[in-house]
């Protein structure tokens, strides 16, 4: 805990300081050092500040100094208490220090880095996690938290969102200001592409700037080896106070040193560890220093941030470092010199002050690389260029990713049929020895009709799901996606948005949650807002599981032609919808599309594996809870209630019935709750049980297939059958099989528009901060899938 939470009177023992440069020091010298034992002794009336006992004398510091310092307070009970024993003491005593050693041997860092530097691998390689690591800006929207043991330590790591820099331009770099701001780590892991210095170093200078405790991991050592470059990183680390060591993310080179330069910086005996200035220019260090005393000087302003990095900012008339400022009394003075400041800086220079920085910071790189990097052949860029010459060309660039589309729909469904087969028979195996060794009741037709038919008519889609994952993993680890985005710009813009949208859009084809927060890239929030509310348009890999189960039944021979129709009437339906939206909703929004266009890498199987395998995990997670339990609900409503005392099974041609009207004599709930929906999709030529799957799918669109396997089981003629099989099995009451290819194919359109599952439309009330939004989703995505399926099947009666 923090100092300042300690109550009057409590003692505790200070694990470590917090802060930064030259306040982390002040306090040290004024005998804050970990181990040292301190009091409590009273709070000012306004309770700030707080008066302290430390090393025989009185201290006074204010709450925001008292928060840096983390410290283990003694479990003493009460003075008062005169029968406390000694031995009570002593083993207070003993958990107290246990717990001071416990915090003393832990360290907290966090991983800073540009879009796409590898900070993710690097989080996975030493947390264990799984995260995705994507080769393309935007992959790591959100604090990503994890732990593990190293040498005599543990270590608390975070994976922050990538930035070019600590502006508040972007909502990933106000993520990360405010993330330094709050949480103070006690080293920062700045993530550099070995590479690509020039650019990931100005970041590197702006961390410099804060004055905080850091170790650069230069990462992707084996591209600049490759490419004849030679670097003097050791020269370079000493040069800029900071130690660098060289990492292969991907294969956990170098990760080990990179932690033990992390413990060695952490207990103060780093040799290459100092304080330097990124020396701005004789034109601006003056006025620099002239704001950086007036913040040294006020007592007011928290001191997360060093006063130099702070004025930095300010001669940037930066709007987060104005709000840090505005809590000091003399913040009208402060602003008034700083516009002072940047007049005479803007009148010398004859350019804008934020232009004069950038550029003096890039001139301290360029000087710090003269001296310490020889170029070599380049021949990685040489590769990445004749690539790029293929993949952006605007004669082969369209027909490329069509035909990367299409060959991963057609590996998803032909290659993923062998394994599907197989899971499909052991499914009918294992239903075919409940029939025949359970004794007869509900708790045989639950197993055999709720939780296998359910359960089972879904999971045997998992190779399909895994096929997809691995080929949209392998695109985007590769870089190739970034390159799509590329291509797409000039049609992006003609429907109101920029190529930077297009990567969430591509990333909904994996689930529409991640990819709606991964939006939190676009600098525009109009843009932003557009991209969430079209995304759920993308389909989804929960959408595959009926797409398998429908196209392989009625449209088998042209199933990829049909899988890759169906994902481009999404984009389409998506593009109107956003031209529709920034026309009559949103004002024109012009954001300059600026992203990073990678060098292509061959990914790593591992690293491929294990993308696919998480969603896998996700998936068959996802089987065990929400569609098992949906698939119990579905079978207990198409159960209940038992009519004299039979079961619904029992009275086939009952349940088999096609009419529609409601007759509480023979249905059951569900088929009462069909049958009232059901004049609704009818039009589409909608079975009432196609509408219950359809109301089923609402909390997650894999229940749409486990809701069909439920309602088509329990015929002893077709149970040993396919869930296809018996899509298109006759129905003994109506003469005709209940879908059609004409059904099915309106069934594929309304599932592909209709209302997004609900996990989605939370993601989109809690990215965009209105419930409103969520609910036009909800609305809007039905209203479109309506009319479409509608016009579908209608042509496809003519045509068929």
């Amino acid at each position: 805990m923090r100092l300042d939470e300690l109550t009057t009177g409590q003692k505790a023992r200070i694990v470590k300081i917090v802060g930064h440069g030259a306040f982390r020091k002040r306090l040290m010298e004024m005998g804050f050092v970990k181990g040292r034992d301190i009091e409590v002794l009273l709070h000012a009336p306004m309770k700030d500040p707080i008066k302290y006992s430390i090393l025989g004398y009185e201290v006074s510091l204010r709450k925001t100094e008292a928060h840096m310092i983390e410290v283990v307070p003694f479990n003493e009970a009460s003075a008062s208490d005169e029968t406390k024993s000694h031995t009570n003491t002593l083993v207070e005593s003993v958990e107290s220090h246990n717990a001071f050693e416990e915090s003393h041997h832990t360290i907290n860092i966090a991983l800073i880095g540009n879009p796409n530097c590898g900070k993710t691998s690097l989080f996975n390689i030493a947390s264990g996690a799984h995260e995705h690591v994507g080769n393309y800006s935007g992959v790591t929207v959100d604090a990503k938290h994890g732990s593990f043991n190293y040498g005599n330590y543990k270590f608390n790591i975070v994976d922050l969102p990538g930035t070019y820099s600590l502006d508040s331009y972007s909502p990933e770099e106000l993520y990360v200001r405010r993330y330094l701001n709050g949480q103070t780590p006690d080293v920062i892991v700045n993530v550099v592409v070995a590479s690509n210095l020039e650019r990931n170093l100005y970041l590197t200078t702006e961390l410099i700037d804060m004055d905080r405790s850091m170790v650069i991991a230069l990462n992707m050592f084996d591209e600049i080896e490759k490419s004849g470059d030679r670097l003097n990183y050791e020269l370079l680390g000493e040069m800029i106070g900071v130690p660098i060591v060289p990492t292969v993310s991907r294969s956990g080179k170098g990760i080990d040193k990179l932690f033990d330069t992390i413990i060695a910086v952490y207990e103060g005996r780093h040799k290459a560890v100092r304080h330097v200035h990124v020396n701005l220019g004789p034109e601006i260090e003056p006025g620099v220093t002239v704001l950086k005393d007036l913040l040294k000087a006020d007592k007011i302003i928290p001191p997360q941030f060093s006063p130099r990095y702070l004025a930095i900012k300010l001669l940037e008339n930066d709007k987060e470092a104005e709000s840090i400022v505005s809590v000091s009394d003399d913040y009208n003075h402060i602003i008034e010199v700083r516009d002072k400041e940047v007049e005479e800086i803007e009148r010398n220079l004859k350019e804008d002050v934020t232009s004069a920085i950038a550029s003096e910071k890039y001139g301290f790189i360029s000087g710090a690389l003269a001296e310490t990097l020889t170029k070599g052949t380049r021949q990685v860029e040489k590769q990445t260029k004749l690539i790029d010459a293929f993949v952006t060309n605007k004669l082969f660039g369209f027909p490329i990713f069509i035909a990367l589309m299409f060959l991963t729909f057609w590996a998803t469904f032909e290659i993923g049929s062998y394994p599907m087969d197989w899971i499909e028979s052991a499914i009918g195996w294992i239903a075919e020895l409940v029939q025949e060794h359970m004794p007869d009741g509900w708790m045989k037709d639950l197993i055999a009709d709720g939780v296998i038919g359910g359960v089972g008519g879904v999971i045997v889609f998992l190779p399909n799901i895994l096929i997809l994952y691995l080929c949209i993993s392998f695109m985007e680890d590769s870089g190739y996606m970034a390159r799509a985005a590329f291509i797409m710009d000039r049609i992006m813009h003609r429907i109101g948005l920029h190529g930077k949208s297009f990567i969430p859009l591509i990333m909904g084809f994996g689930c529409n949650v991640p990819a709606i927060m991964s939006t939190r890239s676009i600098e525009s929030p109009s843009s932003r807002i557009i991209t969430i509310l079209i995304n759920p348009f993308m389909s989804c890999s929960a959408r595959l599981p009926i797409y398998v189960l429908l196209i392989g039944t009625f449209f088998e021979k042209h199933a990829a032609l049909m899988f890759l129709a169906l994902y481009l009437l999404g984009i389409v339906v998506a593009a109107v919808t956003a031209r529709l939206l920034r026309r009559f909703y949103f004002k024109a929004d012009e954001t300059p599309f600026v992203m990073e266009l990678p060098p292509y890498r061959l990914p790593t199987g591992k690293a491929l594996l294990r993308h696919m395998w998480s969603k896998g995990e996700q998936y068959l997670k996802k089987m065990g809870g929400v569609i098992l339990v949906a698939s119990i609900v579905v079978w207990a409503l198409n159960y209940f209630p038992i009519h004299n005392e039979t079961r619904p099974a029992e009275n086939e041609q009952t349940v088999m019935a096609d009419d529609s009207r409601i007759n509480p004599e023979n249905d059951s709930y569900l088929q009462m709750l069909g049958k009232f929906v059901n004049p609704v999709m009818e039009p589409l030529g909608m079975h009432w049980r196609g509408t219950v799957a359809m109301l089923a799918g609402v909390p997650a669109k894999e229940i749409v297939v486990s809701t069909l396997g439920v309602l088509y089981t329990g015929d002893e003629e077709i149970s040993d059958q396919a869930l296809g099989q018996r899509l298109k099995a006759t129905n003994p009451a109506t003469g005709k099989p209940d879908f059609t290819m004409a059904s099915a194919l309106a069934l594929l359109v309304f599932v592909l528009l209709y209302c997004p599952c609900m996990a989605t439309v939370i993601a989109i009330v809690k990215e965009t901060g209105r419930w409103q939004y969520g609910a036009f989703s909800v609305v809007y995505n039905t209203a479109v899938a309506w009319i479409l399926a509608f016009g579908v099947y209608r042509l496809a009666l003519l045509a068929i």
